[in-house]
């Protein structure tokens, strides 16, 4: 699925993010960027030790909660992984939306500093840190589609979602938005 706003095409698909062919993969981090199980253990593994060598070496306070920080790719197919941090949920009652929103604007910001025309996500924070799947997409959904219409780029954004259930709740938000701008 993938709806167009502005000069960019936002993109939904189930799969792997390791296997993404983009200019930029993001990783859902802890704040001590010390690698962990889900999405970061994947890339980690995927990309190989050079990822874990440059974020100590780089970033030897790690990344505070709602920033993002770059590094390159390893043994991936994308020139760099921008290690995002997303909120752990508490209820809702502790700036978790706008933390959330906060770390995908700023890996879009990265983008595009780093000249990329491409970049793929994963559902920031919805996994151990349990930020509500449905509630999660439309922050991110929007964030995305309100820098995309003020920036124009990056090109291709995807979102690439690891199960059904997650997919459809982002699929859900991605029609509504689309509806909402007279796309439908």
């Amino acid at each position: 699925m993938f709806v167009q706003f502005g000069k960019c095409q936002i993109e939904l698909v189930q799969g792997d993010i390791t296997l993404q062919e983009v200019d930029a993969i993001v990783n859902a981090a802890n704040s001590r960027l010390a690698g962990g199980g889900g999405v970061d253990g994947a890339i980690h593994l995927a990309a190989g030790p050079v990822l874990m060598e440059e974020t100590r070496r780089r970033y030897p306070d790690g990344c505070p909660t709602g920033s993002a920080v770059a590094t390159s790719a390893g043994r991936l197919m994308a020139k760099h992984v921008f290690h995002a941090v997303g909120p752990v949920w508490g209820g809702g009652h502790r700036k978790e939306r706008e933390l959330l929103s906060s770390a995908y604007e700023a890996c879009l910001n990265l983008a595009i500093e780093h000249n990329c025309e491409s970049i793929a996500f994963p559902a920031i924070s919805t996994g151990v840190y349990r930020f509500p799947k449905d509630q999660a997409a439309e922050v991110s959904l929007s964030t995305t589609r309100d820098f995309c219409l003020d920036h124009g780029r990056p090109q291709l954004i995807r979102f690439v979602l690891f199960d059904e259930g997650s997919y459809g709740a982002f699929a859900r938000v991605l029609e509504d938005l689309a509806t909402a701008d007279g796309q439908s």
